[in-house]
């Protein structure tokens, strides 16, 4: 009789069919299943338990756990079954309607090999070195068993062949977190940022996942050369924002407006009476406009150049020159210095006749002698 029922059962399962059982022992290199209405034992190898290598069973499936798995064989005593099978099955609807939808979710990364990584999800899954982040990996040991969000990029059922990425997820991710930064910029926001990368017109700099350029004018209040004379790649500096165009993801910042001025507090840089030096900036047809300290440029007046009269301020003038000045006047409000060449030149003229009056006056001494001397030979 228990034969008879035993053959009723062997015939009635074939290979192909999907049963649901309960393990009921895990040996190290295969697992025993519980298969209801069926008097045959159920046993899933160790090579049919996941998608990926594993060393022993207790890996991956404990004792009382309930199993769907395909039968791939029938014995006599045995049914032969596929945990795998039916995984990869249920894999690869879930994966094709992943890769329609675009959807984000997450695998556990299982082996690190060469070229990338790979994960179980019910099938063999891999992220290629150049899909794992946006930037350049030399060490993948830290993903090992990591848990990472992945979209599919590329399915071949026939070769068992599933690509996902997860630096498309990362890109996604930052596109959003610029778009939420984009749209809370204002101008004249003051901001922190960092400087990421310097060209011959400016440098560009992070602000929240956003980069804005800082043009060479709105480096520094005085006159700049090059970026890298102000600014260094990595450097923490603070920005204002000065506009920002959502459409084009443009945001134009300034580093100079968030600096204090030249002219802040020039009285007490400043004061009348002061002799400085100075460079020759620009020269006009009333006088010459003299760089006494950075940003800071004040006015010698045509009548403040020489003692001697000149038609023009090229005449004794040339632009980049080094000259010393006398501060005549200092106005902070109206951001004007008036300087003079002249004063001190006519010092130096005064100093100059008295030294020729005292030789003059050594010369008289002189004759008085030597005329006293005459006398006495007489």
């Amino acid at each position: 009789m228990t034969e008879d029922m035993n053959q009723v059962e062997v015939t009635s399962l074939e290979v192909g069919e999907t049963v649901k059982g309960t393990i009921t022992k895990v040996e190290e290199k295969q697992v025993y299943v519980d298969v209801p209405n069926s008097k045959l034992d159920g046993i899933i190898p160790i090579s049919e338990l996941a998608s990926l290598h594993i060393e022993k069973a207790g890996d991956v499936i404990q004792e009382g756990a309930e199993v769907e798995a395909k039968v791939i064989k029938v014995e006599d005593d045995l049914l032969v079954l596929s945990k795998r099978a039916v995984d990869a099955e249920k894999a690869w609807d879930g994966l094709e309607a992943k890769l329609s939808s675009g959807e984000v979710f997450e695998a556990v990364v299982k082996e690190i090999v060469k070229g990338g990584l790979v994960v179980d999800i019910g099938v063999r899954g891999f992220i290629p070195a150049s899909l794992v982040e946006t930037h350049f990996v030399d060490d993948f040991a830290e993903y090992q068993d990591q848990t990472l969000t992945v979209k599919v990029v590329e399915l071949d059922k026939e070769k068992n062949r599933v690509i996902l990425s997860h630096r498309a997820v990362v890109e996604e991710e930052l596109v959003q977190q610029k778009e939420n930064v984009l749209e809370s910029l204002k101008e004249g926001q003051v901001l922190e940022g960092t400087v990421q990368r310097l060209t011959d017109f400016g440098a560009f700099v992070d602000v929240g996942g956003v980069d804005g350029l800082v043009h060479i004018s709105q480096l520094s209040h005085t006159r700049v050369e090059k970026p890298s004379d102000v600014v260094a790649e990595g450097d923490a500096v603070k920005v204002k924002v000065l506009s920002v165009d959502k459409s084009t993801g443009r945001v134009s910042l300034s580093i100079k407006d968030t600096l204090e001025g030249p002219w802040s507090n020039i009285s007490t840089k400043l004061r009348q009476g002061d002799v400085v030096d100075g460079t020759v900036k620009r020269l006009v047809s009333f006088g010459a406009f003299v760089e006494v300290l950075p940003g800071v440029e004040g006015l010698v007046h045509i009548s403040q150049i020489s003692h001697k009269h000149i038609g023009t301020p090229h005449e004794v003038l040339s632009e980049g020159e080094k000259v010393t000045v006398k501060v005549l006047d200092v106005n902070e409000q109206e951001r004007r210095v008036s300087l003079s060449i002249r004063d001190l030149e006519e010092e130096e003229q005064e100093d100059y006749g008295d030294y020729e009056l005292q030789e003059e006056s050594k010369g008289f001494q002189l004759g008085d002698m030597i005329g006293d001397q005459l006398k006495k030979l007489r």
